[in-house]
């Protein structure tokens, strides 16, 4: 069993990093779960400077990811992943808790 509710890929770790060293002012993603989307519920990326005292500080190498306490809710048992293939770059979710998911992958339903 892991340590943290949400898991990280090395995949996303290793892109986290990069993207975040390219920034000097922001030091980690944020990942939160916001209402609307196609299928109830989506997810939001951010960078940010610093994490909120409600924050779940997930770190795997160089890579930081926040993930405030009600978003966390909604993503327990979930692992962030980076996914580089013919159909693009993208993060992606893999979230046991949604019973449905839209094609675009960033939205959901519990």
């Amino acid at each position: 069993m892991s340590e943290h509710p949400v898991t990280l890929s090395d995949a996303a770790a290793k892109r986290i990093a990069e993207i975040v060293s390219a920034d000097a002012s922001k030091q980690a993603l944020r990942v939160s779960v916001e209402g609307g989307g196609c299928s109830g519920f989506s997810y939001k990326f951010d960078l940010v400077e610093a994490p909120a005292d409600d924050d779940l500080v997930i770190a795997k190498g160089d890579a930081k990811v926040l993930i405030d306490s009600l978003s966390l809710v909604y993503m327990t048992g979930s692992e962030i992943d980076f996914v580089d293939n013919l159909l693009g770059q993208s993060f992606q979710i893999k979230n046991p808790n949604a019973v449905a998911s839209c094609g675009c992958g960033t939205s959901f339903s519990i």
